[in-house]
């Protein structure tokens, strides 16, 4: 049974963190979203998550939050590198939207976070899908919301698998490993949700996509358009048959985690200054290191199911 709980997102908002959002709007209370420094210029992407609940038909209600535009060690004017080719120069499949009526938020996401949690302790649970950036502040600015928070539902990482920004990192984990590594270790229980989940369960192919066009939906229209560039870049670049959804594949575990029908926990750990390997998720399966055990790692997903909670979120949206 599905249960709705509270969340707050995080997210550097583009492609499938927009279907990630959609999910959490159909089955969570949503106290908020915040924007973290990511997969697109970070202005878009805020402008990206106040079109997605404009589309889900929620303008107006669920505040979005500006957090950090920069990595924890991103100093000066250097940016971190962006993934427009991955999913488009607007994060939308190059869509273009018209601009959304909501304006974001007074505050900053940090803030914003905290006082959520301490007004409602033990029940504000956290959706990860960005780098971990405003997270780790929070929790280094204010350590006791530790203790508040039930559970921090991790897309990020992989387990002991490829990578999809270089052959050994995770786009998250490796635009910012250093937040990475902080959360990580904060105590919080973490369910983490790797790259190779996303590449083995989550993704859509052509008959897929013509099954989501049959819904005839405004939700599958939008599914379809944030999705064009991404469809290219996997066949070309990750040779992939389809498109991947691993932030949509994190929100659907965190609603209904009967569809991860395999998990362990285990030490998990993040190379921050490996010269071929930063951003590197440490799964220690045998634990050969001998230390805590503090994540829950996904290891299987039901597919079917996943793709049924795919389908009912953009029926839902006419």
């Amino acid at each position: 049974m599905i249960e709705r709980k509270r969340v707050i997102i995080d997210t550097d908002t583009a492609g499938d963190d927009t279907i990630a959002i959609l999910t959490a709007l159909h089955y969570f209370q949503v106290e908020g979203i915040m924007i973290t420094g990511g997969n697109v210029q970070f202005e878009q992407q805020v402008e990206n998550a106040l079109y997605t609940i404009q589309v889900s038909g929620k303008s107006g209600q669920v505040p979005v939050y500006k957090g950090h535009e920069r990595p924890l060690m991103g100093l000066g004017e250097k940016q971190h590198r962006t993934v427009e080719d991955v999913h488009g120069k607007d994060g939308m499949g190059d869509s273009f939207f018209e601009k959304a009526v909501q304006s974001p938020a007074e505050g900053h996401a940090v803030d914003f976070l905290i006082e959520t949690v301490h007004k409602y302790p033990g029940e504000v649970h956290i959706l990860a899908i960005a780098p971990l950036t405003n997270i780790a502040m929070a929790l280094k600015k204010d350590p006791t919301i530790v203790s508040q928070i039930p559970h921090l539902y991790i897309m990020g990482g992989t387990n002991n698998a490829l990578g999809n920004i270089t052959p050994s990192a995770e786009y998250n984990f490796w635009v910012d490993p250093e937040a990475a590594k902080i959360v990580l270790h904060s105590g919080i229980p973490i369910t983490m949700v790797g790259w190779e989940m996303c590449t083995q369960y989550s993704v859509m192919d052509d008959k897929d996509h013509k099954d989501i066009e049959e819904l005839e939906t405004k939700g599958a229209k939008f599914f379809k358009e944030v999705n064009k560039v991404v469809m290219k870049f996997n066949k070309e670049v990750h040779k992939l048959n389809g498109t991947t959804h691993p932030d949509t594949l994190l929100a659907a575990v965190a609603a209904n985690e009967e569809i991860m029908t395999k998990s362990n926990l285990y030490h998990v750990d993040v190379e921050t200054v490996g010269e071929l390997t930063r951003g590197y998720s440490l799964v220690d399966i045998n634990n050969r290191l001998e230390r805590s055990k503090n994540v829950r790692v996904c290891e299987k997903v039901d597919r079917n199911a996943f793709k049924d909670i795919l389908l009912d979120v953009l029926r839902s949206i006419q």
